[in-house]
Order: structure tokens, then C-alpha cells, then sequence
């Protein structure tokens, strides 16, 4: 590692370092109001950290960085980006989180290496078609945002493995979602969802899916699809059944579908043999399949606030039950079952 510090006529020092190789500038925390302009003087800069400051522009001498492939401008109060930014063409990660940006410039959409871009925590309404330019990306974050819909371009993006769109104000899904075929992780938590399309059983490869907090009163059948997943969190919408199809996800670790409209569970959640954690507390439940005692690996299982008057018998022999939570419910008296499995050390809540 090596450093070299440079004073520009009317700004503060700027120490740049190199570090594995690259040219580094790290003014992260300074509480700067403003960059100098003259920080377009460093033409060999590849990585610009600004992050926490107190910025509400940048310099159109930003664009003569031409070597930047790192720009972090999180935590700021920018309100608009500058159209400088159609110079950075290297840039592969980008993040402007937590600003007071309404709007994105096309400039962005021009940034066509960029692998990871992080708009998130902004007050982004729209977004342009040339969105779907950016088909290097791996990772997209707008979540905390206000966005009532999406651009079909977005379906252009087929090298996303995450993609963060929480806390916005979806109602609707494009079309084009099913050629996101790389997904790994999707969040769509806090919107206003009242449906999925089937075309959501197309991202085969996904692990993570987090949909709570919205108004789905379904789940497509297709889901069953996603035979990768491992966790899916669909808490608090307003579902009054689960598709049988979910018996499918024979990976699914952790399911939560607690605060919802539940009378009953499909039978075949007793395929779901590498499932560790179910939540399904604060639903509308009189009765548990039989089938649940085949989840052999399950270690908790939540049954909090439903209208349960008998346990089946057959959860009493699951190996690895660590707690059980069964307050809040109608049951006329524990099973002996329940007291064997406080003797071997599950904890029972009652």
C-alpha cells in the first residue's frame, strides 16, 4: 500500500492511496458540504468513497474520472445527480443510497458496465426504460423508495442475482419478470401486492424469496417451481390457503406465513423434509396435519394465537424439535406427547 497526498488551490487535501492495485480516495465521514472542483484533476482515481457526508451536489468535474470503476455517495443529501455521469462509462458499482433524489437522470442509463448499483432510502417515483441498459448488473437495490410500478425493461436484466425492491408502492409486477432467470435473492416486502404471476415459478434458480407485507390474498400454484429456494417469508398478507404445490420445495429450510387468514395447511407441507423453522402463528387454524410429523429436520415450529383444539400426535416424534409454541389457542388439555418432549430438552411453550 502506498500513498500520496495532493492540496488542489481551493479545497482540502486529498490523500489517495493505492491499495490492492487500485487508486483509492476514501473522504467517507469528513461532514463535507462540497467537493472541490478540482478533484477532476485526478485522473487516474479508480475508487471515490464519499459516503456520510453532508454533499447536496457534485462537481461536473466528477466526469473527467474517466478511470473510476468504485463511486460510493451513500448517506449524502444530494437532490439530483449531474449529467457528468454519462462520462464514468468504467463504472461497475454505484451507490447513491440514502439521498433525497426524486428523480434519475438518463445519464445513469449509460453506465453500461455497472454490475451493482444502490439507489435505495431515496424519494425515486419512476423509472425510465433505459433501466433495461444495464444488462452487466448482478445487484439492484431500490427498496425504500416510491415506486408504483416498474418498467418492462426491466426483464432485460438477466444477470441479477439480487434484486431489493422493498418498501415501495408495487401494485403490479411486469410482465417481462419472468427472464430474470438468475435471481438468487428477490425482495418484494412492503408494498401493495394483491397478486403474483405464475411467471414467478420461471426464476428456477432462486433461494431467497421475501414477499411480507402486502396484500396477497394468493400464491401461485407455480411456485412450487423453485425447487432451490430455502426460505420463504409470506407474513402478514391477507392468504387464506397455501397451494398444495409448496410441497415441492423439498430445500425450503425457514417458511414464515404468520399474520395471515389461514384455516388449514396443505397436506403436503410434510414433504417439505429439510424444513427447520415454520411460523405459522396468528392465522385462523382449528386443526394441523398429520403429515407435519414427517418433517424430520424441523427444530421450530410455531403455532402462537390460532384456534387449534388438537395437536396431531404424530409431532411428539420429531427428532429434532427444539421449541414448540402453542399459547394462545382453544386446546382442552396438553397431549403426554408434550411433557416427553420437554423431557428430552425441546422448549415448550403452553
Amino acid at each position: 500500500m502506498s500513498s500520496a497526498t495532493e492540496t488542489p488551490p481551493h479545497g482540502l487535501p486529498l490523500s489517495v492511496t493505492a491499495t490492492h492495485g487500485q487508486t483509492v480516495l476514501d473522504l467517507s465521514g469528513k461532514q463535507l458540504s462540497a467537493l472541490p472542483e478540482s478533484i477532476g484533476t485526478l485522473r487516474a482515481l479508480e475508487a471515490l468513497d464519499v459516503d456520510e457526508n453532508q454533499l447536496v451536489s457534485l462537481p461536473e468535474s466528477l466526469g473527467q474520472l474517466t478511470n473510476l470503476t468504485i463511486l460510493t455517495v451513500y448517506n449524502n443529501q444530494l437532490m439530483a445527480l449531474p449529467a457528468c455521469l454519462r462520462q464514468l462509462t468504467r463504472l461497475t458499482a454505484f451507490s447513491v443510497g440514502r439521498n433525497h433524489l426524486t428523480a434519475l437522470p438518463e445519464s445513469l442509463w449509460q453506465l453500461t458496465n455497472l454490475q451493482t448499483l444502490n439507489v435505495a432510502e431515496n424519494h425515486v417515483s419512476s423509472l425510465s426504460e433505459g433501466l433495461g441498459n444495464l444488462t452487466q448488473l448482478q445487484m439492484l437495490d431500490l427498496g425504500h423508495n416510491a415506486l408504483t410500478c416498474l418498467p418492462e425493461s426491466l426483464g432485460n436484466l438477466r444477470r441479477l442475482r439480487f434484486l431489493y425492491l422493498s418498501h415501495n408502492q408495487l401494485t403490479t409486477l411486469p410482465t417481462s419478470f419472468e427472464h430474470l432467470g438468475h435471481l438468487l435473492y428477490l425482495s418484494l416486502t412492503d408494498n401493495h401486492l394483491t397478486s403474483l404471476p405464475d411467471s414467478l415459478g420461471n426464476l428456477t434458480r432462486l433461494i431467497e424469496l421475501r414477499l411480507y407485507n402486502n396484500r396477497l390474498s394468493t400464491l401461485p400454484a407455480s411456485l412450487g417451481h423453485l425447487t432451490h429456494l430455502k426460505e420463504l417469508h409470506v407474513m402478514h398478507n391477507a392468504l387464506v390457503s397455501l397451494p398444495v404445490s409448496l410441497g415441492n420445495l423439498s430445500n425450503l429450510k425457514k417458511f414464515s406465513v404468520q399474520g395471515n387468514r389461514l384455516t388449514a395447511l396443505p397436506t403436503s407441507l410434510g414433504n417439505l423434509t429439510s424444513l427447520t423453522d415454520l411460523d405459522v402463528r396468528n392465522n385462523q387454524l382449528t386443526s394441523l396435519p398429520e403429515s407435519l410429523g414427517q418433517l424430520r429436520h424441523l427444530r421450530s415450529l410455531d403455532l402462537r394465537g390460532n384456534k387449534l383444539v388438537t395437536l396431531p400426535a404424530s409431532l411428539g416424534a420429531l427428532p429434532h424439535l427444539e421449541k414448540l409454541d402453542v399459547r394462545w389457542n382453544k386446546l382442552p388439555a396438553l397431549p403426554a406427547w408434550m411433557h416427553q418432549l420437554e423431557q428430552r430438552g425441546c422448549t415448550v411453550y403452553t
